[in-house]
C-alpha cells in the first residue's frame, strides 16, 4: 500500500527585488519628425489630421505644439517655427526642452512628407497600446478590491463601456478639451445643417413641422414624449422610427468620413408590446391596414396585397426591435453599445421610462427615476445619438378644465424634466370630447358638441414644453386612428400632396 506525503504548506519563493516601473510605449523621435514635417510643410497636416490629434502625442509639450499648429492651419495662416513662438513663448514645459529653439530643432528633425501618414500611424497606435494598458490595469485593480457595491456582472459593464469607447474614439476617457477643438465641432454641425439648406442638424422626424420646431434630433440629446394613455405616444414614436428607418442611407459625409448621410439606424426597446405587437403597429401604418384587422387576418385581396408589399419594404429597414421586459438601466446601455458596434444605431426609442429598472434598488421611486433619466442621458452622450423616452403622466392632467398637458404632470417630474433636452407632449383634445356626448335629448348641446367633434377630428397636438436649444410651442399634426398614424397638418392654403 503506497504512503501518502504529509501535506506541507507552500513554502514562499524567495523575496524577488520589486519590478522597475515600465515606461509606456510611446516614441518621442517619431511625434518630433512628424512636428518638424508639419512645421516645415503645412500641407502634410492634411494628410495626418484624420489619424492623430493632440491627445495622441505622449509628451504633453507635443500635444500643445500640434494643437497650435492645427489652429492656424485650419485658418488658412502659416504654422512655422517663427510664427509659433509667439504662442508659445511663455509655455513652461517648452522652455524646459529649451524655448523657441526647441521648434527650429524639431523642423530639423522633418522627415520626408511620403512617410508622414506611417508615423502618424505609429503614433496612434502607441496611443492606443497606453490605453488599453491603462484600461487592463484598471479592470485588474477593481476585480482584485473585493467589494459588495461592486459586484462582476456591474464589473463587466463598466469594462465593456471603457472598451467600446475607446474602439469608437481611440480613448477611454476624453477629459478636458480646449475650447479650440469645441469650436471646431460646433462649425461643423453648424455646416452639416448649412448643406441641409438651412433646415435641420439633426436627424429629421418625417414630419415637417415638428422637424422646424426642433431642428431634428440632435446627437447626445435626451427628448421626452409624455402623455395620457390612449394619446397616442407609442404610436408618434413607432411613426418617427419608422420614418427615420425608411430613409435610411449610407455614404460619404461632408467631413469625408463614411456613415449615414440620411435617416438612421433605429433601436427601439419595447418594454411594454412585444416585438409582434410593435411590428404589426408599424405594419398597419405603412400599409393603411387597420391593426385589429391584421390581428384577425380580416382583410380584403388588395389590403393584404398591401400588407405583403408593406413587410417586403420594411423587411430592409434597419429597425431593431428588444422588448426585455424590466430591463435595467446599465443592461440597456451596454446593448445599446452592441447594436452600435455592430449594426450601427443612430436614434434610440424606449418605451417607455417607467418600465425600466434601476442598475441596484434605491430609498425612494424619485431616486429611480433620477438614476434612469441620467443614465438615458449618458447613453446619448457617449454613443452620440438621440434618445427618445417616452413617459407617463400623472392623473392630474384628467382632474383639470383644460386637459392640456404642462411640464408639472409628469410623474417624478423634477429628475425628468431637468435631464431631458427637449420635453414633448402628445395631446389629442378629440379623445377627450369624445367622452362628454351629451344625451340624445340634449339637441342644443348635441349640435355643439358636434361641430366640435368635426373641428377636432383627426386632430393631434404635440406640446413642446422644454427645448434647451430651441423654441417652446405647439405643433399640429393629422392623426388617423384606424392606422394609428401621424402625419404633416394639411394648411387651408396647401394642396393635399403636403400630407403625407
Amino acid at each position: 500500500m503506497t504512503e501518502i506525503a504529509p501535506f506541507r504548506p507552500r513554502q514562499p519563493a524567495e523575496s524577488s527585488p520589486a519590478p522597475v516601473q515600465e515606461a509606456m510605449p510611446h516614441s518621442i523621435e517619431a511625434e518630433q519628425q512628424i512636428l518638424g514635417a508639419i512645421l516645415t510643410n503645412n500641407d502634410i497636416f492634411d494628410r495626418i489630421s484624420a489619424i492623430i490629434g493632440p491627445e495622441h502625442f505622449y509628451d504633453p509639450v507635443h500635444a500643445r505644439i500640434y494643437e497650435v499648429a492645427k489652429s492656424r492651419i485650419l485658418k488658412n495662416a502659416l504654422a512655422s517655427p517663427v510664427t509659433l513662438k509667439a504662442f508659445l513663448e511663455n509655455d513652461e514645459g517648452l522652455k524646459e526642452l529649451g524655448g523657441p529653439a526647441y521648434l527650429a530643432r524639431l523642423a530639423g528633425a522633418a522627415i520626408s512628407a511620403f512617410a508622414a501618414k506611417d508615423y502618424a500611424q505609429l503614433i496612434y497606435d502607441l496611443a492606443i497600446r497606453r490605453e488599453l494598458i491603462k484600461l487592463g490595469k484598471d479592470i485588474a485593480d477593481r476585480a482584485a478590491q473585493v467589494e459588495v457595491e461592486s459586484p462582476p456582472d456591474e464589473q463587466i459593464i463598466q469594462a465593456e463601456s471603457a472598451l467600446y469607447k475607446m474602439a469608437e474614439q481611440g480613448r477611454t476617457e476624453s477629459g478636458f478639451q480646449s475650447f479650440l477643438r469645441a469650436v471646431t465641432d460646433a462649425v461643423q454641425s453648424a455646416n452639416a445643417a448649412y448643406q441641409r439648406d438651412g433646415q435641420l442638424s439633426g436627424i429629421s422626424t418625417g414630419l415637417i413641422d415638428l422637424d422646424r420646431k426642433l431642428g431634428g434630433l440632435h446627437p447626445s440629446d435626451l427628448l421626452i414624449l409624455a402623455g395620457r394613455p390612449s394619446m397616442g405616444k407609442t404610436s408618434l414614436a413607432t411613426n418617427i422610427a419608422f420614418n427615420i428607418a425608411k430613409a435610411y442611407k449610407r455614404g460619404r459625409r461632408p467631413d469625408g468620413t463614411e456613415g449615414t448621410v440620411n435617416g438612421g439606424v433605429v433601436g427601439f426597446y419595447s418594454l411594454e408590446m412585444s416585438a409582434e405587437q410593435l411590428a404589426a403597429r408599424v405594419l398597419s401604418e405603412a400599409s393603411e391596414v387597420p391593426s385589429e384587422q391584421i390581428r384577425r387576418g380580416d382583410m380584403t385581396e388588395a389590403e393584404f396585397r398591401r400588407f405583403v408589399e408593406a413587410a417586403k419594404d420594411l423587411e430592409a429597414c434597419p429597425l431593431f426591435i428588444d422588448d426585455t421586459a424590466a430591463i435595467p438601466i446599465n443592461q440597456l446601455a451596454a446593448r445599446a453599445r452592441r447594436l452600435k458596434r455592430t449594426h450601427g444605431l443612430d436614434v434610440l426609442f424606449v418605451d417607455y421610462l417607467q418600465l425600466v429598472r434601476p442598475a441596484t434598488a434605491k430609498d425612494s421611486r424619485v431616486n429611480e427615476v433620477s438614476e434612469i433619466t441620467q443614465g438615458l442621458k449618458a447613453i446619448a452622450k457617449e454613443l452620440d445619438i438621440p434618445v427618445i423616452a417616452l413617459s407617463q403622466l400623472s392623473r392630474q392632467v384628467e382632474n383639470r378644465e383644460d386637459k392640456r398637458p404642462q411640464l408639472s404632470d409628469l410623474r417624478e417630474s423634477g429628475s425628468i424634466e431637468q435631464d431631458a433636452d427637449v420635453v414633448m407632449f402628445v395631446f389629442r383634445e378629440e379623445y377627450y370630447k369624445e367622452r362628454e356626448k351629451p344625451g340624445e335629448h340634449e339637441l342644443d348641446k348635441m349640435a355643439t358638441w358636434q361641430a366640435e367633434m368635426e373641428r377636432l377630428h383627426g386632430r393631434a397636438e404635440v406640446v413642446i414644453g422644454k427645448q434647451r436649444h430651441g423654441p417652446i410651442g405647439t405643433v399640429d399634426l393629422s392623426f388617423e386612428g384606424r392606422f394609428t398614424r401621424f402625419g404633416n397638418l394639411v394648411k387651408p392654403w396647401q394642396g393635399e400632396e403636403h400630407q403625407h
